[in-house]
């Protein structure tokens, strides 16, 4: 795949988190019962930041944040690799009657979304769950939608969004392939 475009690079990308985390703060009225939870691998990372600006912005304790594997819940397991790698999940409180974020790098045809809902519910019953994302790249073939959104990058099917985070790759960007 070669790059078509860089779609953000790292001081675009910190705003946009920047403001999630504002638009959880005032959609939540503040941090009660909030738990944020990122998909491994790029959610997760994604979820510490807005849970520590949300930690500044309020002056509060950082509301707690957890990581969750959903492997074993995608619904394209066999197609994914013959011995896909098994991640744990890090889920370290209670998510029962709680406001959970789940937190995701990309979403695209909202299947993995709808995977980590099934694994949240395997957990306990929050009280809500809402969905921020950094990318929507479009091309839905569920009925989810997030509710936090970075950036709206309109894509065709043959290319992909890839986001790099510094803790994984290295440095910070969004870029657009093309196959």
């Amino acid at each position: 795949m070669k790059v078509k475009a860089r779609i953000m690079d790292e001081a675009a990308m910190l705003r946009s988190i920047t403001r999630i985390s504002h638009e959880i703060l005032e959609r939540n009225g503040g941090t009660e019962d909030l738990v944020l939870v990122g998909i491994r691998r790029r959610g997760a990372p994604i979820a510490s930041m807005i849970a520590q600006n949300i930690s500044r912005i309020e002056g509060v304790e950082p509301p707690p944040v957890a990581t969750l594997d959903i492997t074993f819940y995608r619904d394209d397991l066999t197609t994914v690799a013959d011995q896909p790698q098994i991640k744990r999940s890090e889920i370290p409180f209670p998510i029962e009657g709680k406001t959970v974020v789940l937190v995701d790098d990309v979403i695209y045809t909202g299947r993995t979304t709808r995977s980590a809902m099934d694994a949240l519910m395997d957990l306990g019953r929050p009280r809500r769950i809402q969905l921020a994302v950094l990318i929507d790249r479009g091309h839905r073939e569920l009925p989810i939608r997030p509710d936090y959104v970075g950036k709206n990058v309109p894509t065709a099917r043959s290319e992909r969004v890839g986001v790099r985070m510094r803790d994984i790759d290295g440095d910070m960007s969004v870029v657009l392939y093309e196959e």
